[in-house]
């Protein structure tokens, strides 16, 4: 083990981020659905336009359904017609983590989130201002906490 694996890793907007031992991603696992766990934790889709988050218009934020890690903000979806929920910025960079994916036949990059390793879906450079990013992602990947416009997570 180094010595980076036993110190808190902290974002630029305060969250933890150390990564879960395997005994504490075990655990919260244990809540997920089946859905929930093939796509998390096996790197699954849901289908196009069936995910429960994509009409979402509701001010607040999108976490990490495994271990609730603040990933993305109300103000940053947009619609891009891809049926998945796409945001063009995440809440802090350090909260997700892209991998170089070479499944299906195409490259692609494969976002996870940065303090579980849970798959959240890709992200393309093909969005809006002000990135040029689309981070398109699984409903099932995520939960919404509802939040009123004056507050942050």
């Amino acid at each position: 083990m180094t010595a980076r694996a036993l110190l808190p890793t902290v974002s630029d907007s305060g969250y933890d981020l150390t990564p879960l031992t395997p005994d504490e991603r075990e655990a919260k696992a244990a809540h997920l659905s089946d859905e929930e766990r093939r796509v998390l934790l096996n790197q699954g889709t849901e289908p196009p336009f069936c995910g429960g988050l994509l009409d979402n218009h509701q001010a607040g934020d999108y976490l990490c359904r495994l271990c609730d890690l603040p990933l993305f903000r109300s103000e940053d979806k947009f619609e891009s017609g891809s049926g998945w929920p796409s945001f063009h910025s995440p809440v802090d960079r350090d909260h997700i983590v892209e991998i170089e994916d070479h499944s299906h036949g195409m490259v692609r990059t494969e976002i996870r989130c940065a303090r579980c390793d849970g798959h959240l879906g890709h992200v393309f450079p093909d969005g809006p201002a002000p990135t040029g990013l689309r981070f398109c992602l699984n409903s099932v990947s995520m939960y919404f906490a509802a939040r009123d416009s004056n507050s942050r997570p």
